[in-house]
């Protein structure tokens, strides 16, 4: 498959299916394919040869963005003084224990590190990792990226992201949000959102994770991804503001083509 300059791949990779797009000036489906259980090595392994055999990827640069159900992520605050980057990642080791019950084998943490404020960490399985680096070698092609859907988002929206609004992405029927105290990220909330929720429930919701939180509500909630329409403001709305990031487009697209197109430049 010949290549143009700025075109690459993406892979959509979630718990019972997998896409392969082309980003460059506009997205392209290459293949999608359905899996049995992606926590089984085999039928992964098994699933990313078929995807990709059917497509000439050698030499292409190759970004995986993982539905936020296969990895784990935290807000760490980083210990008072920190000069070195083990500093960070040990506060980000207790961090993880303490969330999650048991230390991090197993898994590999990757992390925004900051000395200065408080950061978003994720864990990836090891065992997921090797069958994504093992095929990527078998296809000839560059593995530059292997991002979680949530962090593909942030980075995507980061320069319209207004200082004090909540971040939010809606992923099939689950709401992930990053509630900020000003520009200070200080926690991460995930909640499945009920049929047919409306601006009044993400109003309640909202009032609720601030104070479970222990900040004050936003003045505005910027969400991307399938979000239901009705939450955008309108006028008589003034409890606080939400902006829709994403058009209309992704409406007809399967969760692993959405998975893929998250933060795609195209």
């Amino acid at each position: 498959m010949p290549r143009l300059p700025g075109q690459a791949l993406r892979l959509g990779l979630g718990h019972d299916s997998l896409a392969l797009i082309r980003v460059g000036r506009d997205a392209t489906v290459l293949a999608e394919a359905s899996l049995g259980d992606v926590h089984d090595p085999q039928a992964l392994r098994q699933g990313l040869r078929a995807l990709l055999a059917g497509t000439a990827v050698a030499g292409w640069p190759l970004t995986v963005v993982l539905a936020d159900e296969l990895v784990r992520m935290w807000q760490v605050a980083p210990p008072p003084a920190a000069a070195h980057l083990a500093d960070l990642e040990a506060a980000a080791a207790m961090r993880y224990q303490a969330l999650f019950g048991a230390p991090p084998g197993g898994w590999k943490i990757a992390a925004d590190w900051q000395a200065a404020r408080p950061f978003l960490a994720a864990a990836l399985p090891l065992a997921l990792l090797e069958v994504l680096e093992e095929a990527a070698r078998e296809a000839r092609c560059h593995l530059v990226e292997i991002v979680p859907q949530f962090v593909a988002a942030m980075n995507a929206w980061r320069r319209l992201h207004r200082p004090g609004a909540w971040f939010g992405l809606m992923h099939g029927q689950v709401l992930t949000l990053a509630a900020y105290d000003g520009r200070t990220l200080v926690a991460l909330r995930t909640t499945v959102v009920p049929p047919g929720a409306d601006r009044d429930w993400l109003e309640s919701h909202v009032a609720r994770e601030a104070l479970r939180v222990g900040v004050g509500r936003p003045e505005r909630v910027q969400v991307c991804g399938p979000a239901p329409r009705s939450w955008a403001s309108h006028e008589g709305r003034l409890k606080f503001g939400c902006t829709l990031l994403d058009g209309e487009g992704a409406g007809g697209q399967s969760g692993a083509v959405r998975l893929a197109c998250t933060g795609s430049p195209a």
